[in-house]
Parts: C-alpha cells; sequence; structure tokens
C-alpha cells in the first residue's frame, strides 16, 4: 500500500496533476433550471447540496464567476462557534455547530473539523460579568460555555503574557469547548464534490451580469456564458450581495469592507486552542502546517479588494505581540483579504425580497465561514418552500424598515472589546 502511494504521488508530481480525478464535473449551463444559485462559495454550494439532499430538487445551477474556493470560503481564518449571546442568533449557529460536527460524514468527505476550543481572555472584572453573563445565554441554549479564572486560563494556555508588566493583564477567560477551525478549502470541495454527486451543475468562470425578467418576475440570469432561465434565483455572493442585488432594482442596507487575516511561518506546535483577544481585535489558532493563523479588524475603507494595508497590519501585530511577545520574532509568509459585506446590526440576512423570483443569502459580516451549514440549510428551505426557516426568522430585509433588529454589533461576535 506504501509503495501503491508513492507510486501514485510520482505519477501525479511528474504529470502536472493532469491525472487527478475531478471532485465535480466541469458542467456546461442548460438552457433552464428549477433553481440557480449565484456564488460558488461556502454557502452557495451548501445551498445546492441540501436543495438535492433535504428536498429532492437536483435540476439545480451553482453560478460562479471565478473558480470554487477563490472568494470568502477561501480567505478567512477557518474558525467555527456558537458562543452568540442574541436570541435568534444563538440557536442559528448552534445548529450550525451540530451540522458541522457531522459534516464531513454527511459529505463523505474529510473537512478536517477540529473541536480544539476557544479560548477569550478577559482583562477586567467588568469583564468577566459580561463573559459570566455570555455564559449564562449560552448554557440556558444549550451550549457548552466555561468561565475560567486566571490561574486556570494560564495552564491551558501558558504562553500568553502572564507577566506583572503586561499591557492588559489576563483576569480569566470564557472557554467554549466545542468551537474549533476546519479546512476552509475542504469545505468548499466536499460540498462542490458532494452536489456534484446529486446532479447539481457547478458553473465555474461564468458571471452574472444581469437578470432576466417576465413582467415583475426574475425568471433567470445573463451571463457571460449567455442567458440561463430559472424558476428561482438565490444569491449568495458574499461581499458582491450589494452589487447584483442593485442590478435587481434592490437598495440594500449592506457595506462592502475588506479583512484581513495572516499567516507567520510553521513553528512547532504552540497553539492548542483558537484564542481570541480581549483587549483588542485580535484571534489566533495554529494551522496543520504549522503557522499561526491570525486576524483582527475591518480596514477602515469600502472596498471589493482581496488585499488589505500596512495599517492594519500593524494594528494585527502590535496586538500579537502584546497577547503573546513569544512570537515577536516570526516572520509572515503571507496576507490576504476577504471581502465582507456589513449589515448595520451585524446579523446576517436570510430572506424573501420585494423582487418576485429572487431570494437573498447575504450580510455575513464576520460570521460567514462558521455559518456555512446552517446557512445552506436554511436557504435551501427557502428556495425549495418559498417559506422562512424558523431558524432565520430573525434574519428578514424587513427589520431594517420596522426595527426589529438583531444588535449583534453590540452584543456579539466581538463584544467583549465594549
Amino acid at each position: 500500500m506504501g509503495s501503491f502511494s508513492a507510486f501514485s504521488l510520482l505519477r501525479h508530481a511528474i504529470g502536472g496533476n493532469r491525472h487527478w480525478q475531478r471532485h465535480w464535473r466541469a458542467a456546461s449551463p442548460k438552457p433552464s433550471y428549477d433553481v440557480i444559485v449565484v456564488g460558488g462559495g461556502g454557502h452557495g454550494l451548501a445551498t445546492a447540496f441540501y436543495l438535492a439532499e433535504n428536498h429532492g430538487i437536483r435540476n439545480v445551477a451553482v453560478i460562479e464567476k471565478g473558480y470554487i474556493g477563490g472568494g470568502n470560503v477561501g480567505r478567512n481564518t477557518t474558525v467555527i462557534r456558537s458562543n452568540y449571546l442574541l436570541d435568534g442568533n444563538t440557536q442559528f449557529y448552534e445548529f450550525s455547530m451540530k451540522l458541522w460536527e457531522g459534516l464531513s460524514a454527511a459529505l463523505n468527505f474529510n473537512v478536517m473539523f477540529s473541536q480544539r476550543g476557544q479560548i477569550v481572555t478577559a482583562h477586567s472584572a467588568d469583564q468577566m460579568d459580561a463573559f459570566s453573563h455570555r455564559a449564562n445565554i449560552m448554557r440556558l441554549n444549550g451550549i457548552d460555555a466555561e468561565i475560567l479564572g486566571r490561574d486556570e486560563v494560564r495552564r491551558l494556555v501558558p504562553y500568553l503574557d502572564f507577566s506583572d508588566t503586561a499591557r492588559f493583564p489576563i483576569h480569566g477567560a470564557i472557554l467554549q469547548g466545542r468551537a474549533g477551525t476546519a479546512r476552509h478549502d475542504a469545505v468548499a470541495w466536499g460540498y462542490a464534490r458532494a452536489a456534484s454527486g446529486h446532479g447539481v451543475d457547478i458553473i465555474e468562470n461564468c458571471e452574472v451580469i444581469d437578470f432576466l425578467r417576465k413582467g415583475d418576475r426574475i425568471v433567470g440570469v445573463e451571463t457571460t456564458r449567455g442567458r440561463i432561465g430559472a424558476e428561482r434565483v438565490g444569491l449568495a455572493v458574499a461581499g458582491h450581495t450589494s452589487v447584483l442585488s442593485r442590478k435587481a432594482g434592490l437598495e440594500l442596507p449592506i457595506e462592502s469592507h475588506v479583512l484581513q487575516a495572516f499567516v507567520t511561518e510553521p513553528v512547532k506546535p504552540l497553539v492548542d486552542h483558537v484564542v481570541a483577544y480581549g483587549a483588542d481585535h485580535f484571534y489566533v489558532s495554529q494551522s496543520d502546517k504549522g503557522g499561526l493563523v491570525f486576524g483582527g479588524n475591518l480596514d477602515g475603507y469600502n472596498s471589493y479588494a482581496q488585499r488589505g494595508n500596512a495599517g492594519v497590519l500593524q494594528e494585527v501585530c502590535e496586538a500579537a505581540v502584546a497577547l503573546m511577545p513569544n512570537i515577536s520574532r516570526l516572520r509572515l509568509l503571507r496576507h490576504w483579504g476577504g471581502i465582507m459585506d456589513m449589515t448595520p446590526d451585524a446579523s446576517p440576512i436570510i430572506s424573501l425580497t420585494p423582487v418576485p423570483g429572487l431570494y437573498l443569502n447575504g450580510g455575513w459580516c464576520y460570521g460567514g465561514f462558521k455559518a456555512t451549514p446552517a446557512s445552506g440549510w436554511c436557504f435551501a428551505h427557502m428556495l425549495a418552500t418559498g417559506e422562512v426557516h424558523p431558524l432565520t426568522r430573525g434574519y428578514g430585509l424587513d427589520r431594517f424598515r420596522t426595527g426589529h433588529t438583531l444588535d449583534e454589533a453590540g452584543a456579539g461576535p466581538f463584544a467583549w472589546l465594549q
């Protein structure tokens, strides 16, 4: 078996990978489909898979303007957690966590889900109180949460700065033991492979440039590869949501921003958990290759570019060294940017729209990767039935008109900074 594997690797290497088996079919557009999902990222691929798997709808096309894995699904820090606070988000992200826990089996593809746990450090008595509040909410919703004292944190993550000269002394932390990471490209490939196996057409290098209409109704898309009809069209295009929605006549309360991520040269095993810094916007984990993967805050301007700037690089590295002085001499190998579609309340949108035939999945802010399975599950339900899934009742577009927002901007992913 070992010699066969070695021969196989050598054959592929010499052949320039020409003989690798494709994970999904290279489909060409058909004249029409029951459902078109625009966007071949994690959310779009998951939607297509669950349309087929859960609802038996297989005459589906996923249309991607570039290549599978080229957008946000391949441009993130891979963190998965369900430590949200507000009713609506709490249940949704915990449902996503449960799907993650069975995802490799469901797709018959190893997405490398590692439940290493997430620790968020606290740096004041007030922050410890806020974490206790969050932990109680989580427990009431059946989500694991532990409050750790300073000594318990030190035993788990001794490489943090516990010295008397620490810029922000560590008082304790909140731990979600089931949180962790997954391999982002494996997630994209796994969903693409499983969807294609169900008969879904995955069409790459096919950009949507407009919508086809019959009266007020959307009945398909105009693409760089021709016109494609559909009974229903779902948008799952992350940072370009506002661009495509505008072509359909929708003005959305969304801004697109760049969120950078970074990876260092590989080192021996050091960071066993996902660690988030409660005194600043910084979070870090260690990849299977040994590099430290970390990120921070948004760049301070609107952009559709998949690159960052030196200002945020400096801020993130300052936070990294303040929390972990022992990494100050590591070299950065690369950094990249994902395009975040930010809503006013930092909660997502999975919604029917005022345009018949058009359905919306966007506004994921910082939470897109971890939401991938639940987002696809619930959006597929909407596209299949025309009705809102119970878990996403709070994610409708109408909330911005009525004022019934889910303000995770002040209570959610980075509330420990407040």
